[in-house]
């Protein structure tokens, strides 16, 4: 393994880095946030037009840049920095790939270039608090009861008039009050032959209702969708094994969302180096006194260990090798405490909603809550690896 960044992977970073500093600052993502779409659509057309964002990863057959897993977690660890409303996570990291995977070639070509150019959002619908289960980040559901056990809950489909409508509810579907495209996950069949299927359904169509919910993460909109006799189309060919295809994806997911989290603990812990630089206490700047900097170096140190394993996770997907799980477990816990460090650390002004630090905290705290925690992350890790089973 070569651990060196190539000089397109350099360029990926810094260019975002810039364009993000210049259209995403403080004042930006708060009106960004407050905003009924909960992310600046102008700086989503700019990142899709200027760096090809939304299609980094697809095939250049349909519009994409053509790079790997590797560049969608660097390009995510920037977004992280900045905390960065928008539909990457979404768009590119959660549904794009289950289009490429499932679709059936004509889906793919209507669907993928449109969402590599930045004008088509789309989002995954995932009965919740489940969405860590259905990616397999969590735990292992064979039957797919997450979606709803084919009894009552999340979503049914059945076939009427030569095609499928969709009941039931969604709750905590990221960007799913604002998204063009939703890719369901409904129970069919029954409970005694129930399995799980995807769905594409339109944002406006008839019978669908979509609410925004109000989220810890003001950074990560969030919204309820309801169906009631909704048109679905069939994603794919109908025999896909689609409780893998969303394993799989949960471990690229993983991986990018492990990059995130790092790229918001590096930023806020910059952040909290240059305060107690600067605030004084007793006659000296509180960053000079030893307690303080054994407490930042701690983090540091966390930090740069979840990095590593973020980046090495990314690296991992496209080996076959499954440590995505494990590097956001990582990742979470060092971006909590740099937070919380950070808080710690500006003193009264850090409690406060007008300062940046609490956003951050906000952000280890909701992914978590999304695709956490992390004792059942590393627990599910444990169970993969058979670290607890005893020698045969």
């Amino acid at each position: 393994m070569d651990a060196r960044f190539t000089a397109e992977q350099d360029e990926i970073r810094r260019t975002l880095r810039e364009l993000l500093h210049k259209r995403c600052g403080s004042e930006e993502l708060r009106a960004a946030v407050d905003t009924p779409a909960g992310h600046d659509p102008a700086l989503w057309t700019a990142l899709a037009e200027q760096l090809g964002l939304p299609g980094l990863a697809l095939p250049e057959g349909y519009g994409g840049v053509g790079c790997s897993a590797t560049e969608l977690a660097l390009a995510c660890e920037e977004t992280g920095r900045a905390l960065a409303p928008s539909p990457l996570l979404a768009t590119a990291v959660l549904t794009a790939p289950l289009l490429l995977a499932l679709g059936t070639d004509a889906q793919r070509a209507d669907l993928l270039p449109r969402i590599a150019s930045g004008t088509l959002t789309a989002a995954l619908a995932v009965p919740g608090p489940a969405l860590a289960t259905a990616l397999g980040l969590t735990g292992h559901d064979p039957r797919g009861e997450w979606a709803g056990g084919g009894r009552a809950g999340g979503v049914q489909a059945r076939q009427a008039d030569g095609g499928w409508r969709l009941y039931g509810q969604v709750d905590q579907v990221l960007d799913g009050h604002s998204a063009r495209l939703l890719v369901v996950a409904a129970h069919t069949g029954g409970f005694a032959r129930s399995r799980v299927l995807l769905f594409l359904v339109c944002g406006d169509a008839a019978g669908l209702t979509r609410v925004r919910q109000t989220a810890l993460d003001a950074t990560r909109p969030q919204a309820r969708l309801q169906f009631r006799h909704v048109e679905g189309e069939l994603l794919g060919y109908g025999g896909d094994d689609v409780l893998s295809a969303l394993a799989r994806l949960g471990d690229t997911a993983a991986a990018c969302l492990a990059a995130e989290a790092v790229g918001a603990a590096a930023r806020v812990l910059e952040r909290t180096v240059e305060y107690v630089g600067q605030r004084e206490q007793f006659g000296r700047p509180i960053g000079s006194f030893q307690a303080v900097k054994h407490r930042l170096a701690d983090v540091y140190v966390q930090v740069q260990a979840a990095r590593s394993a973020a980046y090495y996770a990314a690296w991992a997907t496209a080996q076959g090798e499954r440590v995505g799980g494990l590097a956001l477990a990582q990742a979470l816990q060092a971006l909590r405490g740099a937070a919380a460090e950070g808080i710690q650390s500006h003193g009264g002004t850090g409690f406060t909603w007008e300062h940046d630090v609490h956003l951050y905290f906000k952000r280890a705290a909701g992914d978590e809550l999304l695709f956490g925690p992390v004792h059942r992350l590393r627990a599910h890790a444990a169970d993969l690896a058979h670290v607890f089973e005893e020698a045969g």
